[in-house]
């Protein structure tokens, strides 16, 4: 990720949106080459980072959105933050669903921090769509084409009705309401302060 944001860097004078989307689901519990695991540093802690590393550019950029591809199984996924890595039990849906609530929980601190900085960060459920990660984790369902479950991450990256809005979660390019949990300020920032420390972020 670190390498992802310095030819980002090198490569573009401006960033008006950063889209994440890239997402895994593991049914194992295997850790990656620095130690964490495979779902959580994927689907959660990369995003972090990268945001970290192009929030200069992001500024200049301004105004920018950031914008995180998310999951309606966060909606009843409990916190634990003892458990975040499978530490103590593993089970692939739930890494899932535990790395789809970190998105929101993130979604809703970053939103927080870059008040009045001119750049937003929404995040959403794509629907069930069927993607090579959707067979891996779930089987074989009825599932909504590649270009149907990207409506909602192109419409928060470009529609100007958004423009402004932050820290909101959507699907079907509507406003819904996120689990509980994003709304608790302090597991906000247990999340934000945890991820600082695995991804080596020394606080401003």
């Amino acid at each position: 990720m670190r390498a992802c944001g310095e030819e980002i860097i090198k490569r573009f004078p401006r960033l008006d949106v950063l889209l994440h989307n890239a997402g895994v689901f593991m049914k194992d519990r295997i850790l990656t080459v620095d130690g964490f695991e495979t779902t959580f540093a994927v689907n959660h802690l990369a995003p972090f980072l990268l945001t970290h590393l192009l929030d200069g550019l992001l500024r200049r950029s301004a105004p920018a959105r950031i914008v995180t591809v998310s999951s309606i199984t966060h909606v009843n996924c409990p916190w634990d933050p003892g458990n975040l890595q499978g530490e103590k039990r593993y089970d692939g849906r739930h890494a899932y669903s535990l790395s789809k609530l970190a998105n929101v929980l993130f979604t809703a601190e970053v939103a927080q921090r870059l008040l009045g900085a001119g750049i937003t960060a929404t995040c959403l459920h794509p629907g069930v769509v069927a993607t090579k990660l959707l067979r891996a984790g779930f089987g074989s369902m009825s599932a909504a084409s590649t270009e149907r479950g990207a409506e909602t991450s192109v419409y928060l990256a470009f529609a100007p009705e958004v423009e402004g809005v932050t820290g909101k979660y959507f699907m079907n390019q509507r406003e819904a309401e996120p689990s509980p949990l994003a709304r608790d300020a302090a597991i906000r920032a247990q999340l934000w302060e945890l991820s600082e420390r695995y991804t080596g972020i020394v606080p401003e």
